[in-house]
């Protein structure tokens, strides 16, 4: 693992961090402001939406003028929105504070793109999957985190006569400072990778955010468009199920409040080893290729079995196969989406790839528990099962287009300031 990946894997877990610090406390906030369940939807859905419009811009603005300006000034925005979610007294404000943070939250794909200009063809994908343990354990430790300012703001504090409380604007005040931090870690450590020209940064890039989504619509034939849309329909199946996930445990086996807690504990352990362990021996024995399909056979067996396991035990047997097929699929589907474009375009693409995963975790959700409620429990795990099983038509002849080499690049030249200030307006 070189600095720059390091350096990059840290930024993304320590931003999730902030991220899941004050997500399962905004339904609480939101009830405090009077907001009802379909209200503290929209705050939620505020978010994703928010960052599937704003990924392909932010690709865009990377391919341009280099990853470091856009994460940085992403970090700066993603800080704003949690001091207005710190100060937000009514439903509007935060509101306002999801927006931002969701506009701030776009710049995945430029992370990865910055993963994959960082590291060389053979271990991209390998690279990406300790970026996404990173960010699963990002998802783990915030909402600890969270939780403990939440209860740091009601302790009072004394000193000689006067005593007050942080009350709560802790979570939020926690949250931005962490990103602060974050913005002064990346500034300080991350160097650019992205090679900008002269000639590059004076010409507009072949295709913008639209164009591209456009592209992969009308032209599915081609092979990134095969591979995002590979990416987004496993993604959106993983999280559609995952929303009718509890209702399916509750019902079957059981489970409650307290018991429900460990079981995600355990797949979020196993989706870190998966990705942080077992991924690179994976790809160096069977290629990325023939890992990706292996995944997603994996993804897809383990949507199909889990309404047929009778016991809990063997239901514990079966779950692990959604990590470990997501594990083995989306890091190396990114892996192979940054060889089979351009170096000039790999930000936008990659900022495409999440906006139509943003679109699918809106969309096969709500799909998910429409089936769950008006079909049968069992019917969302064995048509998501289905969905995935057809993206295996999708990667047929990929082999052909997973090159391993990669032309020297160029000698980079940084934008100027008065450029980036010019792109963001």
């Amino acid at each position: 693992m070189n600095k720059k990946l390091l350096i990059l894997i840290i930024t993304a877990g320590v931003d999730m961090v902030g991220t899941f610090l004050v997500l399962p406390i905004l339904p609480f906030y939101a009830k405090s402001l009077g907001a009802n369940g379909f209200v503290t939807s929209c705050l939620t859905a505020a978010f994703s939406l928010a960052t599937l419009i704003s990924a392909p811009y932010w690709g865009r603005f990377s391919d341009r003028y280099g990853r470091r300006p856009a994460l940085l000034i992403a970090l700066v925005g993603s800080a704003l929105g949690y001091l207005i979610f710190a100060f937000a007294d009514s439903i509007w404000l935060l509101l306002l504070s999801r927006i931002v943070q969701g506009a701030g939250g776009g710049t995945v794909g430029v992370i990865q793109a910055y993963v994959a200009d960082a590291t060389e063809p053979k271990n991209r994908a390998k690279a990406l999957g300790w970026l996404s343990a990173a960010t699963n354990a990002g998802v783990g430790v915030g909402p600890i985190i969270g939780s403990a300012a939440f209860t740091l703001g009601k302790h009072v504090f004394a000193f000689g006569d006067h005593s007050f409380t942080l009350g709560s604007h802790t979570p939020g005040l926690l949250a931005a400072c962490i990103c602060v931090l974050n913005m002064y870690f990346v500034w300080r450590n991350l160097r650019e990778t992205r090679v900008v020209t002269q000639n590059a940064r004076r010409s507009v890039p072949v295709e913008r955010g639209w164009q591209v989504m456009k592209r992969v619509v009308q032209h599915s034939d081609e092979p990134a468009s095969r591979l995002i849309w590979i990416y987004a329909i496993g993604l959106g199946a993983f999280y559609g199920v995952t929303t009718v996930l509890i209702l399916y445990l509750g019902a079957r086996f059981d489970f409650n409040e307290q018991s429900i807690g460990p079981f995600f504990t355990y797949m979020a352990g196993v989706s870190i080893i998966s990705r942080a362990v077992l991924l690179g021996p994976a790809i160096d024995k069977f290629g990325e290729v023939r890992l990706a399909r292996f995944g997603t056979v994996l993804l897809a067996l383990g949507l199909a079995l889990i309404p047929l396991a009778p016991t809990r035990f063997l239901f514990f047997c079966v779950s692990p196969l959604l990590n470990v097929g997501t594990a083995f699929t989306f890091p190396v589907v990114t892996s192979l989406l940054s060889r089979v474009i351009s170096v000039d375009e790999r930000g936008v693409y990659m900022g495409t790839q999440q906006a139509f995963g943003g679109i699918t975790r809106v969309i096969f959700p709500l799909g998910a528990g429409l089936l769950y409620d008006r079909v049968g429990t069992a019917t969302p795990f064995w048509v998501a099962a289905g969905l995935v099983a057809t993206t295996l038509l999708m990667g047929l002849n990929m082999e052909s287009y997973a090159r391993t080499d990669t032309p020297p690049p160029p000698t980079p030249v940084p934008a100027t300031p008065e450029e980036v200030v010019t792109a963001k307006l």
